[in-house]
């Protein structure tokens, strides 16, 4: 650990319940992208399970090559995975990141946090967390994946750019006070290792029960940007593999593996599916 550093390893390795994830990291004061640097580590052999942290990033990386707003104060970091799935089923380490994420906040805080499809986590409609899976691939086989969090957690709304400042929220602005990232990066993590056992023991229908439950939007109208076409209709339901399913107007059932989730008109509310 650097005196730079705002949060603290050691408390990190003291609270820590995980049997992996998070048993060995790297922590930086600043960095372009975790994911880039976790990614070289994985490449260069680096163990399952690995953190690396930064208190903000320069270049942090969302979906769809956007950039990820990483001030100091937030959780920014990304954690080496090396399942034993096709690279088609990537989709699934996302879904699991986002499930552990709500539990965590749910747990901790007493906060009602929802996942919206396929990777952010909001808080009344806000987005308070969005996760991002990269994976290698070698021949047909995934070699290694990274999965990062970004984290909304200990800066002012001020601090974000106008143009996010009508949908992006943060833990210290909903709970009027800071969190304790230590605690947080140590729950969260121990949360993903539960869903990240389940997925590797082949019991992935038991994530996707926990993400119907707090799912935000389905059972609602929704636009889904597709590349270069717009989709339109109900969402439904995830399948066996984390694609959501769209009924669309004229009744045909769509299967989007990758999308923007671009409007959702609520036609339930939350909680009616089992929450």
């Amino acid at each position: 650990m650097t005196e730079s550093l705002r949060i603290n390893p050691r408390e990190i390795k003291k609270c820590l319940g995980s049997r992996i994830l998070g048993q060995a990291g790297l922590f930086f004061r600043s960095l372009a992208s975790t994911n880039d640097v976790a990614k070289h580590l994985a490449s260069s052999g680096m163990k399952e399970g690995t953190i690396v942290f930064a208190e903000s990033q320069s270049r942090g990386k969302g979906r769809l090559g956007r950039k990820w707003f990483s001030p100091e104060g937030g959780l920014w970091f990304s954690l080496i995975l090396r399942p034993y799935i096709e690279p088609k089923q990537a989709l699934k380490l996302t879904l699991l990141g986002s499930v552990a994420v709500v539990k965590t906040m749910n747990v901790l805080y007493g906060i009602r946090a929802e996942i919206k499809w396929p990777n952010d986590v909001l808080i009344d409609g806000r987005k308070v967390c969005g996760i991002l899976t990269e994976a290698s691939i070698r021949g047909k086989n995934l070699d290694f994946a990274v999965l990062g969090f970004g984290v909304n957690a200990n800066f002012d709304l001020e601090s974000f750019p106008r143009y996010l400042r009508d949908s992006a929220t943060t833990l210290r602005a909903q709970l009027q006070k800071e969190v304790s990232r230590e605690i947080l990066l140590c729950k969260l993590l121990e949360n993903a290792e539960i869903s990240y056992e389940l997925l590797k023991r082949g019991k992935f229908e038991e994530i996707l029960d926990d993400w119907r439950k707090v799912s935000g939007f389905l059972g609602s109208f929704v636009r889904i940007q597709d590349g270069q076409r717009t989709i339109a209709g109900t969402a439904l339901d995830l399948d066996a593999g984390g694609a959501l399913i769209v009924k669309l107007e004229d009744g045909d059932l769509h299967k989007v593996l990758s999308g923007d989730v671009i409007s959702v008109i609520q036609t339930r509310r939350f909680g009616q599916n089992g929450n």
